[in-house]
C-alpha cells in the first residue's frame, strides 16, 4: 500500500522532479509534488512524496529527516490527512428573518 510523506523546509527553488530524485534512492516514488506560491511561482517550502510501500516510506523518513538539502535541514514524516477546514471559498447561506432585513413594522 502506498504511503504519503510530508517534506518540509524545502528551498524556494525545489521542483517536483528534484524532489522525486531526492527520494528515489530510498524506494519507488509514485509521485512527488512541491506546493508552489501562485504569485511568485516559487516553492512554498513544503511538499509531498508518495512511496510505493510503508517500508519504503519508513526507510525514506529514517534517511531524509534532518538531512541538509540546499543548506536547509529537511523535515520528513508521515503525512496526515488534511483537516476539514470547511470550504472558505464557498459562501454559505444563513437564513435571516425577514423582520431583521426590513426592520420593525411601521405601524
Amino acid at each position: 500500500m502506498a504511503s504519503k510523506l510530508y517534506v518540509g523546509n524545502l528551498a524556494s527553488g525545489m521542483t517536483d522532479s528534484a524532489l522525486q530524485k531526492l527520494f528515489s534512492p530510498h524506494g519507488s516514488v509514485l509521485s512527488a509534488q512541491v506546493l508552489m506560491n501562485r504569485e511568485t511561482g516559487l516553492s512554498r517550502g513544503f511538499g509531498f512524496v508518495e512511496m510505493d510501500s510503508g517500508e519504503q516510506a519508513q526507510a525514506a523518513i529514517q534517511a531524509m529527516n534532518g538531512q541538509e538539502v540546499d543548506g536547509r535541514p529537511l523535515t520528513v514524516n508521515a503525512a496526515r490527512p488534511r483537516a476539514d477546514r470547511g470550504d472558505s471559498k464557498v459562501a454559505t447561506a444563513v437564513p435571516v428573518p425577514l423582520a431583521a432585513v426590513r426592520g420593525p413594522a411601521p405601524f
